[in-house]
């Protein structure tokens, strides 16, 4: 079965009519699935999404979409190309998928029925029971290892691939449910327990996972290092419910919907994303409104007043921009100023939104601070996305992005460069901030990780002082928007 809609096309450089918008509301849409033995899934159309609207914002709609989306012309079904490049087409679903054998795509239909049965199971179990204990929920979907290691969720050594595997791909649901449990979030918000369930298991699913890096795995792991630097002393004696709540909810959403290369890309590709946004913090203007569109979706906040929840959609916006890299020196000046100063006081709303802000840039960017055996697969995913984009830029005769040509960079030079002039001064000020035994631990990981990826460029200490070190410190700031922005950014 097939699906299809006529709706109204809006131009974009101009406020769009009340009469076409007049109230808050959302339309959702959704074509035919495999998950009940349908043939082979990549033969299938899948069209899912939202369009969310608000009359109080009359310059943008919330859009989000996912899979092919097509329109109905009066000669039959045409893919919709607006403002994409003349002669680049791409699906950014597919973007980074690789062949794969006839057998593995079995295993993928009985892993979503799995994730769907969970899903019933859970809005079986909730009905009728008190709404004060969201505990059974946990009880019934958590196997035994999963719920191990979610009793040491705070541990900096956490192996979120680990965790994945245990969860059969679903850490960012479990992972984020149990930690708005855990701070008392669901009781304190009145959250339904099924309209969260929902928006999770939506949220995760618009993360492309066959993109390397930006997937629903490097966002289940934003949100535990989140966790963790809201479990310091400073922000644990300050924060109050509704900045944890946001928190929790910017580190799962940061990168929604990420499509796996960065702006310059959709820039030079004349993507519809970049015209919509004015070429400004593209990917994190997309990524704070796909949240946005799946909170109305859900209805999650319907319970809240207007005002309220029309606030937590703002400040929720306000967190995932500020992890726009192409702006880290604002950031990371703006924080260097209040720590010389001593003015920061976390009594006052404001300053502890950009504590927030400044720890979701750190959660962002944390891999290289993890254990070796962690940043180094990390790095390997993100490094291998970053030559993915370059690959691509080169077959349809594209400029080649900074750090994606994978002829001209390794992984261990765009690795050493991340950290020297991204990772190192964010994290520096960070334990200016907040001395603790933590922040201590990562300025450890990140010396131990950099001479680990030295050690793998023999050429590295012997040039870097001629020839080498002057392009690195060229491609500077190139490497803070590319790593950013297709790395760990968005």
């Amino acid at each position: 079965m097939e699906l299809c809609y006529q709706l109204p096309v809006l131009p974009l450089d101009r406020p769009v009519p009340k009469h076409v918008l007049s109230r808050r509301g959302a339309i959702s849409f959704s074509s035919s699935s495999s998950l009940f033995g349908a043939p082979d899934p990549r033969q299938l159309s899948q069209r899912r999404g939202a369009i969310s609207y608000d009359s109080s914002d009359q310059t943008a709609l919330y859009i989000r979409m996912l899979g092919d989306v097509r329109v109905r012309s009066q000669v039959g079904f045409e893919p919709e190309r607006r403002g994409s490049h003349p002669y680049l087409v791409i699906d950014f679903r597919t973007l980074h998928s690789r062949a794969e054998s006839a057998g593995s795509i079995p295993a993928r239909r009985i892993r979503r029925l799995f994730s769907f049965q969970r899903h019933l199971l859970s809005s079986r179990l909730v009905r009728g029971r008190p709404h004060l204990n969201p505990l059974h929920i946990l009880d019934e979907d958590y196997c035994g290892q999963a719920r191990c290691m979610l009793d040491k969720v705070g541990s900096w050594n956490f192996d979120i691939f680990l965790f994945d595997r245990f969860t059969n791909g679903n850490s960012l649901v479990f992972l984020t449910f149990h930690l708005l449990n855990q701070y008392g979030l669901i009781e304190l918000f009145q959250l339904d327990m099924v309209k969260l369930r929902r928006f999770l298991v939506l949220v995760q699913e618009d993360y492309h996972n066959r993109n390397p890096y930006h997937n629903a795995v490097h966002a289940a792991d934003v949100t535990q290092a989140m966790h963790c630097y809201l479990k310091e002393p400073k922000l644990a004696e300050s924060l109050t419910s509704c900045d944890i709540l946001l928190g929790l909810l910017a580190a799962a959403t940061h990168d929604l919907d990420h499509p796996g290369v960065n702006q310059p890309f959709l820039i030079k590709t004349n993507h519809y994303l970049a015209a919509l946004y004015r070429n400004t913090s593209v990917l994190e203007n997309h990524h704070w409104r796909s949240a946005v569109g799946l909170l109305r979706e859900t209805e999650l906040f319907s319970h809240l007043s207007a005002e309220d929840s029309l606030n937590m959609e703002r400040q929720l916006g306000s967190l995932i921009l500020a992890t726009d890299i192409s702006r880290q020196n604002d950031y990371l000046s703006r924080f260097r100023t209040h720590l010389d100063e001593n003015n920061l006081c976390l009594g006052n709303a404001s300053h502890r939104h950009f504590i927030l802000q400044m720890a979701l840039k750190c959660a962002d960017i944390c891999n290289p601070c993890r254990p070796w055996e962690l940043s180094k697969q990390w790095s390997e995913k993100v490094t291998e996305e970053f030559f993915h984009q370059g690959d691509v830029e080169k077959k349809h005769k594209l400029e080649v992005s900074p750090l994606c040509d994978r002829e001209a960079n390794t992984l261990a030079s765009v690795q050493i460069g991340f950290m020297t002039y991204v990772v190192e001064p964010l994290f520096a000020e960070w334990a200016r901030f907040s001395d603790t035994r933590l922040s201590q631990t990562m300025l450890g990981h990140l010396g131990l990780n950099k001479a680990s990826w030295s050690a793998t460029e023999p050429e590295a200490s012997g040039s870097s002082e001629e020839g080498e070190s002057e392009p690195a410190r060229a491609t500077e700031p190139p490497s803070s928007r590319s790593l950013s922005q297709g790395g760990q950014e968005s």
